[in-house]
């Protein structure tokens, strides 16, 4: 498995472990619906919380700067698909979760949690 990917996997984990620990209800990792994924699909307080995970080696690059209007559309497309397959009746929610450091480090991860992160755009980009 390439290196990126490694990272990604341990930084979702600990997301997970992150929000299991603030009483949310994990119900989905890694939910596709064609080319279109949410990394995180969770339940908390009677709404559907889809979580978007960036982990980076390090804090020269802004994770934040990942999560532009195209992943944001991306996001919320993916999250109506699963909306529309499962019949879901709750509110929705979009939470982001920022992690900077590698497990090889030692030290212990930066770790952002930015619930209710935007509300879906009005009108999908494409």
């Amino acid at each position: 498995m390439a290196r990126h990917n490694e990272l990604g996997k341990w930084g979702e984990q600990l997301a997970v472990d992150l929000l299991v620990t603030k009483g949310y209800a994990i119900v989905e990792r890694n939910w596709r619906a064609g080319n279109l994924e949410v990394d995180i699909v969770a339940m908390k307080d009677n709404r559907i919380v889809f979580v978007e995970v960036k982990t980076r080696s390090s804090g020269f690059v802004d994770p934040l700067d990942a999560i532009d209007r195209r992943r944001v559309s991306r996001i919320v497309r993916a999250a109506n698909s699963y909306v529309k397959a499962y019949n879901i009746p709750h509110e929705v929610q979009f939470d982001i979760i920022i992690i900077i450091g590698t497990p090889e480090c030692g030290d212990m991860p930066q770790i952002e949690h930015i619930p209710d992160a935007f509300l879906p755009p009005l009108r999908t980009i494409r």
